[in-house]
């Protein structure tokens, strides 16, 4: 995993497309949020978000 976001950070600072850091940061958390929430009492909550 550490060696994918090296490589994707080479990526953007090597083609200066660093507006696509934004867009995987909130990626990587909602998929965090899906994750960590999974079974637990919030997951009626959250699926109401979207």
């Amino acid at each position: 995993m550490l060696e994918l976001l090296q490589d994707l950070w080479g990526y953007m600072r090597e083609r200066k497309k660093y507006w696509l850091a934004p867009i995987i940061i909130m990626l990587l958390l909602l998929g965090m949020l899906i994750v960590l929430t999974q079974g637990s009492t919030l997951a009626p909550f959250i699926y109401t978000l979207f």
